[in-house]
């Protein structure tokens, strides 16, 4: 990515230092993996992307033929002057993002004029020193006048006769006085553009909790519906606080893995009531989804026991018919007590037949026990 002027630095890359002019090194990057393939000139696609300020990319074709690269700063036609931006994509990539975009290949899309020169960069340079001026007194304007709306942005054209102020607000906001205030103070031409409180923190930019860059602000740019249903298919703590990110909504990646758990939920059943055995009424305490084990608890017990999901089923099937198991790991087993005794009919042999010596010996015992032993007299001489 080609950047208006670099920092000084040991930094790889650019050498910017994490200062990039085009709005970030990591915003939005691509990644051509065509780009080691040869097209022939006459079948090569005509049109390319260009990244602006805060990685807003747009579609601009190359009617002239220009002899351009990914990173070359162009002038690209806008409504009522020109501006300035950097190529991002280009090739057989770009058809594609534009069919995902469902962007028609017509005459609405706009051309390049040309290469931007040195005196193009400066004068862009320019219009852009302005912009944190401008929106620190746009700020203050916005206090004064008490308008329901917080901006996040301010972007000049490179020509210097417009500006565009991005700002988001929960409701509809009657501007209309603002414009002429910021139009008769700056005397540029005001746009206002609304966006989502998503798209701010894109813009902004920041650090998740994962220690990753946002998101929003790297490559995401299709902003999906994230509920809470995605949280309990999880089974993750509904805590606001931990759900939500740095926009206050809740987090784009919770609907990353979504599909994954809703394929492993299929084999799970829905224990909606206690299962019942003989020992008590055994309640569900969590589940591990991926594992296919069940976690129970009686109520007068504390410690939790592992149950497969088939078992679980099972349990419940015998539930349903009335009967109850032993316990959450076995069923009650009746054993006949014939088999159990021709099984054991040898060694009860063998204890009958040693018990009866025992009573012998005890009985010779017992035949002398309390008796004095006879003293013999001395024989007479």
């Amino acid at each position: 990515m080609g950047c208006a002027s670099c920092g000084t630095g040991g930094s790889a890359g650019c050498q910017n230092n994490g200062h990039c002019s085009t709005g970030g090194c990591n915003k939005l990057n691509v990644f051509d993996w065509l780009s080691n393939m040869d097209v022939p000139a006459m079948h090569r696609f005509d049109i390319v992307e260009v990244r602006f300020k805060n990685g807003r990319k747009e579609f601009y074709r190359n009617s002239k033929k220009l002899d351009i690269v990914t990173g070359d700063p162009i002038v690209v036609d806008v409504p009522n002057g020109h501006h300035i931006g950097y190529i991002s994509l280009q090739g057989e990539l770009v058809r594609l993002q534009m069919s995902k975009k469902a962007i028609k290949d017509d005459d609405t899309v706009r051309e390049i004029y040309r290469k931007a020169t040195s005196r193009d960069i400066d004068r862009w340079d320019e219009a852009r020193n302005r912009e944190e001026t401008v929106m620190y007194r746009t700020k203050e304007i916005i206090q004064e006048t008490k308008l329901e709306m917080k901006l996040t942005d301010v972007e000049f054209q490179a020509d210097g006769t417009k500006a565009t102020f991005f700002y988001s607000a929960e409701g509809r906001v009657d501007f209309r006085e603002l414009i002429k205030m910021l139009a008769g103070e700056f005397r540029i031409r005001i746009e206002m553009r609304q966006i989502s409180v998503r798209q701010e923190a894109g813009r902004i930019g920041g650090l998740g909790v994962c220690g990753r860059e946002l998101c929003c602000s790297t490559w995401l740019t299709d902003f999906k519906n994230v509920s809470t249903s995605a949280a309990r298919y999880q089974n993750l703590s509904l805590n606001p606080s931990k759900l939500s990110g740095q926009c206050g909504r809740l987090k784009c990646c919770l609907n990353y893995e979504l599909d994954t758990y809703m394929d492993a939920l299929e084999d799970i059943p829905e224990v909606e009531s206690a299962l019942q055995t003989q020992r008590g009424s055994a309640r569900l305490q969590k589940t591990d989804i991926f594992r296919k084990i069940m976690w129970f608890g009686y109520d007068d017990d504390n410690n939790w026991q592992a149950v497969d999901v088939e078992r679980v089923k099972e349990i419940q099937a015998l539930n349903k018919k009335g009967k109850k198991p032993s316990s959450l790991t076995e069923n009650e087993v009746e054993v006949d007590q014939l088999e159990t005794s021709s099984i054991n009919s040898d060694l009860e042999a063998m204890d009958r037949k040693f018990s009866g010596k025992n009573k012998k010996k005890k009985n010779k015992r017992n035949k002398y026990r309390g008796k004095k032993p006879q003293s013999k007299k001395p024989e007479k001489s």
